[in-house]
């Protein structure tokens, strides 16, 4: 007599959407749930071992971009690129940034530009200390999750995609 493979059962929050095709999409879900707030609970720990406590994980991320290729940075860019729609809650991170030192604004015409500040400078070269010492050294020595890694970032872009043309088609209906 043959046994039956063991399959395990799919990890899902809502079973009631792990039917027929959307059972992997339920799957694929409930792991970008889990993983998304272990990303925000990790990068804010993170800060809170660089030295700053209760940063929110929107301050944190703004923080970063901000300071990204040391480019002077516009709301509505931050804003698209960290995919947020609502400026008022990028706007209040920058306020909250700017009243802790960590950025600084300036006005160039109609526009306000954004850049770190030599305090938030020395705050993120901590940040990344800590991020150093805590997450990287856990990737394999010999740099093999590099790949596994690149193609995971790339599966997100992909649907982050289908994800902004499936919240397009339902605004439509």
């Amino acid at each position: 007599m043959k046994t039956k493979p063991i399959v395990p059962p799919r990890i899902v929050s809502s079973a009631h959407l792990a039917v027929g095709r959307g059972a992997e999409v339920s799957e694929f879900e409930y792991g970008m749930i889990m993983c998304g707030h272990a990303f925000h609970r990790w990068i804010v720990r993170c800060m809170a071992a660089a030295g700053m406590k209760d940063m929110t994980p929107m301050d944190v991320l703004v923080l970063h971009h901000v300071n990204h290729r040391a480019r002077n940075k516009k709301l509505a860019d931050i804003c698209f690129v960290l995919n947020v729609e609502d400026t008022h809650v990028v706007s209040y991170s920058l306020k909250k940034l700017a009243a802790a030192g960590f950025v600084k604004s300036e006005r160039n015409g109609k526009e306000v530009l954004f850049a770190t500040t030599a305090r938030g400078q020395a705050l993120i070269d901590k940040y990344r200390e800590v991020r150093e010492a805590c997450l990287v050294a856990s990737l394999n020595p010999d740099g093999s999750d590099n790949d596994k890694l690149a193609d995971v970032a790339s599966f997100l872009r992909f649907m982050s995609g289908l994800y902004d043309q499936a919240a397009r088609a339902a605004s439509s209906l």
